[in-house]
């Protein structure tokens, strides 16, 4: 049983020691593979094309935590997302910082910064602020604790609906009602067929009026062209984003340029090495043990 290992050297290095130090065999990059029928597992961001050269594999756990890019499995074969808890106090940490600059107008503050005005804008308590929160996974719940905590009036939407305490959660029949008390939208949605494209011009204009947009989804979710739209009839004042569409977000592209728009790119959080490893050693001893999957996805639903 071994895990092939396809990403960057320095990962490669915290992981070798790793894995050595449990007593697991880890191969880095397909070159160095010697026995083909060894390899059980395999890390990467995208798989090699020629995935029937390993007769043995039974897993394949991306390197990062979306698995929007992975392409269909083999029957019998398992998708295995990485499990972090860094990633998601990063996310949240992410989130919670878009939603106070938008809260707080800082898109216009760092427009008349740049013509050297002096100008208050006015100024809400967040207690009168209404936060909508797409995607109740962990990062979500996590992220509605937060913002909670801090007064604001959080409320989450899923497909499910599932309960999270403390927390009004909305299923996915009640998507307008939602909508319409979001004055702060927040997608953390996994990119799936039905939420691929969903942050549009239709989503918006169910809004009320003026609100902003905080996007740390998939890029594929939000339709830039509609955003923009919305940006111009008013049902969006500002918008701050760590996903785009196109992703890299081109040079000359207008989100750069629009001073209601602030974009990152992609930096929301950053898998830590040495908890990728620790977590890739419990999928292999739990394939051993024919024991649950940790962060196990069903390709089906795309989460």
């Amino acid at each position: 049983m071994a895990l092939l290992f396809l990403s960057s050297a320095e990962r490669a290095a915290v992981w070798v020691a790793a894995f050595e130090a449990a007593g697991e065999k880890i191969i880095v990059g397909e070159e160095a593979v010697t026995d083909p029928a060894e390899v059980t597992h395999l890390l990467c961001w995208t798989p090699p094309k020629d995935l029937q050269r390993y007769p043995n594999l039974q897993v394949v756990i991306s390197s990062g935590a979306g698995v929007d890019q992975m392409p269909a499995l083999p029957a019998g074969m398992e998708l295995v997302r990485a499990l972090d808890p860094g990633i998601e106090e990063m996310v949240r940490d992410w989130v919670v910082m878009a939603t106070l600059m938008l809260h707080r107008t800082m898109p216009a503050y760092l427009e008349q910064a740049g013509q050297g005005q002096w100008k208050p804008q006015a100024v809400s308590h967040a207690r009168n602020a209404r936060v909508g929160i797409m995607g109740m996974g962990r990062i979500g719940t996590l992220a509605a604790q937060t913002l909670g905590g801090m007064g604001f009036k959080v409320s989450g939407w899923s497909r499910s609906g599932r309960a999270v305490a403390d927390v009004p959660v909305y299923g996915l029949q009640d998507l307008d009602r939602f909508l319409g008390q979001s004055d702060i939208l927040i997608c953390l949605l996994p990119l799936t067929a039905e939420t691929r494209g969903i942050l549009n011009a239709a989503l918006f204009a169910k809004l009320p009026e003026a609100a902003a947009l905080v996007h740390a989804g998939r890029g594929a979710q939000l339709d830039m062209q509609a955003m923009r739209d919305a940006l111009d009839s008013g049902a969006l004042r500002h918008a701050m984003l760590d996903v785009t569409n196109p992703e890299p977000l081109p040079a000359d592209h207008w989100a750069w340029h629009d001073p209601r728009v602030i974009v990152t790119p992609h930096i929301a959080a950053v898998t830590d090495h040495h908890a990728g490893a620790l977590h890739a050693l419990e999928v292999v001893r739990a394939t051993r043990a024919k024991s649950p999957l940790p962060g196990r996805v069903d390709q089906n639903r795309g989460y």
